[in-house]
């Protein structure tokens, strides 16, 4: 998990961005500014791998709220779906895992939106770019995320962070979903 210092007392709008599943991260933006960015908490499984851990989650995402008093705090999860070539036990966890962060966000009590790959790429000039081209979009918007992207597979922490972004540009805060 990586953090930068910031004055919590000003801050107005906490935005969460969300690359779900078990190799997905979380990104805080405060009034748009990259913040905080973890891998998604996960926790061995009983029979072999992992899944994403709801209760790790959970107290992250309660502790981002505390740290923010007063700021109106929402959050994006990007809409995910099967892809071709994936077994049925691969779609089935990475489906489970898209579910739990739903879950999450509505039990905390953040509103949250769902946005599809092509409509936070096409926001940042990524349509048809190769996968690790979010960390250097990151990169050139934010130098001083850097250190928070040095490794290849850290491109679930770029997307999170391009994606907390989509829905911080963009001003979707006003149409958030809840649960029901």
């Amino acid at each position: 998990m990586f953090s930068r210092a910031r004055m919590t007392d000003a801050t107005q709008r906490v935005t969460i961005g969300v690359d779900p599943g078990q190799s997905g991260a979380v990104a805080v933006l405060a009034d748009g500014e990259p913040v905080k960015v973890f891998d998604m908490p996960c926790t061995a499984r009983k029979n072999a791998g992992h899944e994403v851990s709801a209760a790790a989650l959970a107290i992250e995402l309660r502790a981002i709220v505390r740290q923010y008093p007063g700021a109106h705090v929402s959050a994006v999860v990007e809409q995910v779906a099967a892809m071709r070539g994936w077994g049925t036990g691969g779609s089935f966890r990475f489906g489970e895992a898209f579910g739990i962060v739903k879950g999450v966000l509505a039990t905390a009590g953040i509103g949250y939106r769902l946005v599809g790959p092509p409509a936070w790429k096409r926001h940042h000039g990524l349509i048809g770019a190769e996968k690790d081209a979010s960390r250097g979009a990151v990169m050139q918007r934010w130098p001083e995320t850097a250190a928070w992207l040095t490794r290849k597979k850290d491109d679930g922490r770029a997307d999170a962070i391009l994606i907390a972004a989509w829905h911080h540009d963009t001003e979707q805060h006003a149409q958030t979903e809840t649960a029901a």
